[in-house]
């Protein structure tokens, strides 16, 4: 078997997580265009996640958060985003390393991503993956990009109740769920 030393799956999961950002800063520079909104799920155990004692008892693994109309303060940097969002009337501030996502959809356009979570050092998760002694280990040694991109602090207009994210939480919202039939 040929070993990939040039990790085409991470590179690709770099890449698709580079959408998610150049979104999330369009929609903090301009607000959301149209129709468009989006469901982010994320392991609320990942290393950089910041939510409050109450939001992490209450999504101890994973966490859906619904951006389209009640949402403020948001904040893309080349490592991840913060967001203002409200919980049953609280507000609370959110911190989201892109490593940390685990889907990303746009149900106004029928597109979304799902992504492997992956911890330093250790291999994704997805059930493509697979780990054999001939695979070199996951490279997430690279310099850190930090500068914020450029946003601007646009917040959303208020939301109506029933805009509020499901309760629940750690659903993966699949495609298949928006499409029209």
């Amino acid at each position: 078997m040929t070993v990939d030393y040039i990790r085409y799956d991470i590179l690709t999961q770099d890449a698709l997580r580079g959408v998610v950002r150049t979104v999330l800063a369009d929609a903090a520079a301009k607000g959301l265009p149209g129709e468009h909104h989006f469901f982010i799920s994320f392991d609320t155990q990942a290393e950089g996640v910041r939510l409050s004692p109450r939001l992490k008892a209450q999504y101890p693994k994973e966490m859906t958060v619904v951006l389209q109309h009640q949402f403020w303060d948001l904040v893309v940097t080349s490592q991840g985003f913060e967001v203002g969002l409200s919980f049953n009337g609280v507000p609370e501030r959110l911190v989201v390393p892109f490593l940390a996502i685990r889907g990303f959809v746009d149900p106004s356009v029928q597109f979304g991503l799902q992504f492997a979570t992956v911890a330093a050092g250790e291999e994704p998760s997805d059930a493509a993956e697979t780990t054999t002694p001939d695979r070199p280990p996951a490279r997430h040694d690279r310099p850190p990009l930090t500068e914020p991109l450029p946003v601007a602090a646009n917040p959303a207009p208020a939301a109506k109740p029933e805009d509020e994210p499901p309760g629940g939480g750690g659903e993966v919202v699949r495609l298949d769920r928006f499409r029209k039939k």
